[in-house]
């Protein structure tokens, strides 16, 4: 397979997986602002954190309230990790290596694209911004379903699993680094049933809350959601799962030792950690790490897959 389509599928199915968490993301968000009590209000800076896009959020003099940030994460043309610019990317990537997926993907996304800068406008507004966060997950789901119920198993479909799921650990340790501590203030938690609400959404931005009460426990508690999140490999959106998915993608490809040697570290480190016993500081300490893991274990695709960036040709006036 040539290193470019190699690239653009593996960046088509991790900007798509992208669009899909940030939809959850503000859709969650949005029911908790109304499960809070009154005179409690979650705040929506978080979510920019969770994205990694606190400076370009910052680039622009404005205020981290709701309209601001769902603006910012739903629709502005500015901000790369926007779900109308990651769907954007995703369709440019997918339009180039269209012959090597099956037909239909490449008619859902651009749907899906196509919907989403028709009714961008609509999902800004509170009444219409839980149908269009909808559409967009629902859609990114049948996308990634497409790919799966059709897409030959060769190398285009390992690079796509690889994508889907790097993208899906980072997200879900950033979700759980930045909702464990920055919902509420400390005083708050106090509460039970504040704490209580804060894993509830954490579980929620990450489809996981039926999964937990069926499997886990029905009471949600903070050592058995990160034991959930940590230590359980069925969950397709657990970070054991997620590795252990790009260990097996690893394993269909040539020329994977370095990569997988930083797999098999974050595997050994997710078996060895009691995730559950850790303070607040060290749970912070333990996801740094996982996410250096997982920008190591890109970085080393990057370099046995994927062509160097082409050089900015001489300057011959000079």
């Amino acid at each position: 397979m040539l290193s470019r389509v190699a690239e653009n599928i593996y960046w088509l199915s991790r900007y798509v997986e992208r669009a899909e968490n940030t939809a959850r993301l503000v859709r969650v968000n949005s029911i908790l602002v109304l499960d809070t009590p009154r005179g409690i209000t979650p705040g929506w800076e978080p979510l920019v954190d969770i994205t990694g896009l606190v400076n370009e959020f910052r680039s622009v003099d404005r205020e981290p309230n709701e309209r601001n940030v769902v603006r910012f994460l739903i629709g502005d043309a500015n901000n790369p990790g926007s779900i109308l610019s990651s769907l954007a990317a995703a369709r440019e990537n997918c339009r180039t290596v269209r012959e090597v997926l099956p037909r239909s993907s490449w008619e859902k996304l651009n749907e899906l694209y196509i919907y989403a800068k028709e009714h961008v406008q609509s999902g800004l507004t509170k009444s219409g911004r839980d149908g269009f966060l909808n559409q967009i997950i629902a859609g990114s789901q049948q996308f990634t379903g497409l790919l799966a119920s059709v897409m030959y198993r060769d190398a285009a479909w390992q690079f796509a699993r690889l994508g889907r799921n790097l993208e899906r650990a980072d997200m879900t340790t950033r979700i759980i680094d930045v909702r464990s501590t920055d919902l509420f203030s400390d005083d708050l938690l106090e509460s039970r049933s504040l704490d209580t609400l804060q894993w509830i959404s954490v579980l929620r931005s990450l489809s996981g809350y039926q999964s937990y009460r069926r499997h886990v426990a029905i009471r949600v508690s903070r050592p058995d959601v990160l034991s959930f999140l940590f230590h359980d490999s069925v969950f397709p959106r657990s970070v054991p799962h997620c590795i252990n998915a790009v260990d097996e993608g690893l394993g269909e490809l040539e020329n994977t030792g370095v990569a997988m040697s930083s797999v098999h570290g974050l595997q050994r480190k997710l078996r060895q950690t009691k995730v559950a016993e850790l303070s607040q500081s060290s749970l912070h300490e333990f996801i740094d790490e996982l996410q250096l893991g997982i920008m190591k274990i890109h970085s080393r695709l990057v370099k046995a897959y994927f062509l160097p960036p082409m050089p900015l040709p001489l300057d011959k006036t000079a």
